[in-house]
This record gives structure tokens, sequence and C-alpha cells, in this order.
């Protein structure tokens, strides 16, 4: 934990990342930044469409505070309700963030990358898969060390039954019919 505890900061830094929202942000699990979306396109269930280069809120999980919080539950079904729950929590605070965005009319909807796809579409999140090997396999092992230590029992077998990233998407619409507060 030490090491994520000293790597967090300059990974904030270097990614341009921000917190939605700046007068409490250990309420929030969710850092974000603009992104163009670089992949192929997609369309939504709600039909929104999201093309290359189509601006979106990226989101990231504040990954230190998720250890730091998850560490003394002993399971992982625990572990993933309160990641479920957490982000739950976050999400009426990306609507505000969004609508007060000088950018808001062009943010088409929200994208992550994860491995943890139980429970995604509860959430409103549309998984979908990432086509390009090459990507998926460096986010797979960025996401590594990560998965370990947020393991219950991490063991080989428990990497291996790990499916790879995925996108996660939500347009705009889907997210303020369902999160504005």
């Amino acid at each position: 934990m030490g090491a994520w505890n000293l790597f967090d900061p300059i990974y904030y830094n270097f990614t341009r990342l921000t917190y939605i929202d700046t007068e409490t942000p250990e309420e929030n699990i969710l850092r974000v930044r603009l992104t163009r979306y670089k992949g192929r396109d997609v369309i939504l269930s709600d039909g929104t469409q999201v093309n290359k280069n189509d601006i979106l809120v990226k989101i990231h999980l504040h990954n230190v505070r998720l250890l730091t919080e998850i560490q003394y539950l002993k399971n992982d079904i625990k572990r993933g309700r309160f990641i479920c729950q957490s982000i739950r929590k976050s999400l009426p605070s990306l609507v505000s963030y969004i609508q007060n965005h000088h950018k808001a009319e062009e943010i088409k909807g929200i994208i992550g990358i994860t491995m943890l796809n139980k429970g995604a579409n509860r959430l409103g999140f549309e998984v979908v898969p990432i086509s390009n090997p090459f990507y998926k396999w460096f986010k797979w092992a960025s996401f590594l060390p990560i998965n370990i230590l947020s393991a219950a029992s991490p063991s080989f077998k428990y990497i291996s039954k790990q499916s790879g990233p995925n996108y996660l998407f939500m347009s705009k619409t889907r997210l303020t019919s369902m999160y504005k507060g």
C-alpha cells in the first residue's frame, strides 16, 4: 500500500486528472479528465453514437482510496458491492461536473476502462470490448498490480479467471436521467 500512496500523486499529475467534487473530494471515488475517443465507432443502447475524436469524460477510480477502504472487507463480493456503492454515490457529482463544464455541449458521455465488469450494467454502463489487441494487453498489464492488491485472496488462478479489460460507456443523456440529483 505504501508504494501506491507514493505513486498516486505522480500518476494524478501525469494523467491530468481532476477531482469532480473539489469541496469534498474525500466523498467521491472518481477522478476525471476530458479525452478524445480513439477507438472504433460505438452505438449505445439509447442511440448515442460515439465516433473517433468525440469528446468524452474519462473516469478513473481513485484506487488508493479504494484499497484503503476495502482492505478490511474479507471477501470479493463485499468488496465489489462497496465499489459499486461508491461509484453510485459519485455519479450525481459527475452529472454536475459535466453540466457546469465549459464544453458541456460537446461532451457525448463518459468512458472508463476496467476489468471490474460485474455490476457495470446495473450502474447504467454498457460494456464494450477493446478491439485493439495491443492496447488491450497494455491495459491488462497496467491493471495487474491493482487487481492483485485489491483481491481478498489473490492467486494465479484468480488472475487467470479475470476477464480482460473492457470499455465502459454511458451517454450523457443516460447519465443525467439516472443520476441527476
